[in-house]
């Protein structure tokens, strides 16, 4: 069905669109909409005129528009031909009692019937009242910045000032209506591979380059001593126990000295806990053989960078209260050669460490002296002091007596933190020496990379959290287990693709970094807050008071909420094609394996914390398992473009509750075959659409509506970016029809 449009006061005939082709029947059933967008300008008296033509060339069949004078039958198309139409006003249709029209369809002079045809009126984004809040989170009253959508001015490109943004990431929702059944929400993010586009993938992604890295560093042993990641992480783990403990331990110190000058015994108790408690975490932090290999390494490296000798705690300090006296390092002086291992004592740093529970020791043992005298001195209530009594302290006696204990305990504790802030910096400046600008290039890319992830997680999470707020399985299962993640990649292993596909399985793992926080927003501002570091983000979502007060009381308290990432991949393009004949899918793989294991991971945490009848999909236990043992087999397989792989995975991340998301290189094209078809699959699988509908409704979702209105915002074309050959390649099902793929940009 052609569909023109004649304005009023023009008397112009405008070709506008036209639906899909229906074969085999003489009775078709047009699932393709004509959508008028707000801005256009149609009103009451607007005809609408429909053709109907028997399409001979589908080839031929697209969509152009054209200018034709009022009243004058369009010219005969190639490979199709004219068989009646049909004109109403729109206001015929809106104020009809069904909004449905029935219209005699007629040849081009007007005289012979041809047949019916029925137009039905669909206003689009409506909601039936009260379920506003499961849908959507968009009120008239309530502000959200959820979805900005901007353009981009003409001729911009993939560029550099904006590599750290997704591309191309939408929200794709599919909202299910039935008269019979419950309506459904079914929600799929869309963003393009996150991958550093700007810098190429000459030698590879992040994958690659990452392993490749970590090998020449272990081999440059003569330049700098190699490290591994996780040592790295220790050295900074230390540092920061350093700083956050040091301070705590003195400023407790100094609050047992105040408790002895007052005299006061339960002040004095108190402060002696939180002392012994700190140290003892203190001391802890470098039970570690990582600190004194390093110190060996640095002596070596560096001899006079540490003490000749190490600090002793005197005998019978405890008796005597004595403080510790601590050599001076001996000056930095330059030799002739390196010292062999043998000349450094190994158990210096065992020494100087136990001497900081050896400090505090003493330090509770006087104050146990203490105490007891001053309780024995209580007891003798009003009686005559005896001789023993006579030679008890003074007032000022216990200061004066824990005094040089304490700082005999600061003073190992300071030498302690000399010794391994020198060990932890020289570990993380090996990491630096071993590569300074490679691993810089290596850390922008990453950081490139997670950018891009990160954005496309946000804008995951906060539809899910607002879709979800009604549903307390939801809810308990975001704060007990956490989220699953599931991402589906379209990506090739051949040539730049395969690099892309590194890139993006590192990204997403980073994301196992990211943990959320919802807060209560105390403005209109409701974007997200970033904080933290590489190791570790946070990201604060706020919610405006209405929303936040349906939160389980464990959220609200600010409980850290886990994300749990996965990717699976498989290419479906003729690039694919010459990977899997002439290449290596070892990457693909690799990674689909890896992530399994994730979700079983995953799978298993949730069923230990989750009880069984939590989730809507989850009575189907039998299921679930069944589906991860399906999964594992199709992987174990390593069938050619074996797609059932991401169907699996997509099905069990729905009924775990998960974000979804499907990534090809734009996330225009195969992103659409795949999101369509996915849709197309539930709506058979969960809502009877009937088998004979199934191909229909693919090609009309294909054809109109968000994918190829996607398309046309990124290349101004309504054509996907296929050419036969091409297609040729792609499995069946991830086809489209025949008018809606040609040569465009990408």
């Amino acid at each position: 069905v052609q569909v023109s449009v004649v304005h009023p006061a023009e008397h112009v005939l405008t070709r506008y669109s036209s639906t899909e082709i229906v074969e085999g029947t003489r009775d078709p059933l047009f699932l393709t909409g004509v959508t008028f967008p707000p801005e256009y300008p149609i009103c009451e008296e607007t005809k609408i005129k429909l053709a109907v033509y028997d399409v001979k060339d589908k080839s031929q069949d697209t969509v152009r528009t054209s200018v034709l004078p009022d009243h004058k039958e369009q010219r005969a198309d190639v490979g199709r031909s004219f068989l009646g139409c049909a004109t109403f006003r729109v206001g015929d249709l809106v104020k009809s009692k069904e909004q449905q029209l029935t219209l005699t369809l007629r040849t081009s002079d007007g005289g012979k019937t041809v047949g019916t045809i029925e137009v039905n009126l669909v206003k689009m984004g409506e909601i039936e009242d009260g379920e506003a809040d499961h849908v959507t989170t968009d009120a008239q009253d309530q502000k959200c910045a959820l979805v900005r959508e901007c353009t981009a001015p003409e001729g911009m490109s993939g560029e550099k000032t904006l590599e750290f943004i997704p591309i191309n990431l939408h929200l794709q929702r599919m909202h299910v209506h039935s008269p019979r059944l419950k309506d459904a929400v079914y929600d799929v993010v869309t963003v393009g591979a996150p991958a550093a586009h700007c810098q190429g993938f000459k030698n590879g992604g992040l994958r690659k380059l990452l392993t490749k890295f970590e090998a020449e560093r272990r081999n440059t042993g003569y330049q700098c001593i190699y490290y591994s990641p996780e040592n790295t992480a220790k050295a900074k783990e230390v540092l920061s126990n350093i700083n956050h403990l040091q301070p705590l331990i003195s400023s407790h110190a100094d609050l047992l000295l105040n408790s002895a000058s007052q005299r006061s015994p339960d002040s004095l108790k108190s402060s002696l806990k939180m002392l012994s408690e700190k140290t003892e975490l203190f001391v802890h932090a470098f039970k570690d053989q990582l600190v004194r290999s390093a110190l060996l390494a640095l002596y070596t490296a560096r001899p006079g960078c540490v003490l000749k000798k190490p600090l002793a705690a005197p005998d019978g300090a405890e008796e005597r209260g004595d403080s510790q006296r601590q050599e001076r390092p001996a000056p930095l002086r330059r030799q002739d050669s390196i010292p062999h291992h043998s000349e450094y004592d190994e158990e210096e740093w065992d020494r100087v460490w136990a001497n900081v529970g050896k400090s505090l020791n003493c330090v509770i043992a006087m104050v146990d002296r203490l105490l007891e005298k001053d309780s024995s001195s209580s007891k003798a209530g009003e009686n005559a002091p005896s001789p023993a009594d006579r030679q008890m302290p003074h007032e000022g006696d216990w200061y004066e007596q824990l005094y040089p204990l304490v700082l005999t305990l600061k003073d190992c504790m300071a030498e302690v933190v000399t010794r391994a802030k020198q060990s932890m910096t020289f570990v993380l400046l090996q990491e630096l020496a071993c590569g300074l600008p490679q691993c810089l290039m290596l850390t922008l890319r990453r950081d490139i990379v997670f950018s891009q992830a990160l954005a496309g997680l946000v804008c995951g999470f906060i539809i899910k959290l607002h879709t979800g707020l009604h549903d307390q399985g939801f809810l308990q299962q975001l704060h007990t287990v956490g989220l699953l993640v599931q991402y589906e990649g379209l990506l090739s292993t051949y040539s730049e693709e395969a690099g892309m596909l590194e890139d993006m399985a590192v990204g997403i793992s980073d994301l196992q970094k990211v943990m959320f926080k919802i807060i209560e927003a105390k403005s209109e501002d409701f974007l997200p807050i970033i904080t933290g570091r590489r190791e570790h983000y946070v990201i604060e979502v706020q919610l405006p008071a209405k929303m936040f007060e349906l939160l389980p009381q464990e959220i609200k308290e600010g409980k850290l909420l886990r994300m749990y990432p996965v990717l699976f991949n498989v290419g479906i393009n003729e690039q694919q094609t010459l990977a899997e004949r002439f290449g290596d899918t070892t990457l693909q793989e690799n990674i689909n394996q890896e992530n399994f294991e994730l979700l079983k991971e995953y799978y298993k945490l949730f069923t230990e914390k989750m009880p069984p009848d939590c989730l809507p999909h989850f009575q189907e236990q039998n299921d679930l398992k069944g589906l991860l043992e399906n999964l594992h087999q199709n992987i174990q397989a390593k069938k050619r473009k074996n797609v059932e792989i991401m169907w699996l995975a997509a099905m069990i991340c729905r009924k775990l509750n998960g974000i979804r998301f499907t990534c090809c290189k734009s996330a225009k094209d195969r992103t659409s075959m795949s999101v369509t078809l996915e849709q197309c699959s539930i709506l058979r699988d969960e809502h009877q659409l009937h088998k004979d509908f199934f191909i229909r409704a693919l090609d009309c979702m294909r054809r109109e509506g968000c994918r190829i209105e996607n398309v046309l915002k990124n290349v101004k074309c309504r054509k996907y970016a296929f050419n036969m050959i091409q297609l040729m390649a792609f499995p069946k099902y991830y086809r489209p029809p025949e008018g809606t793929y040609g040569k465009a940009d990408t």
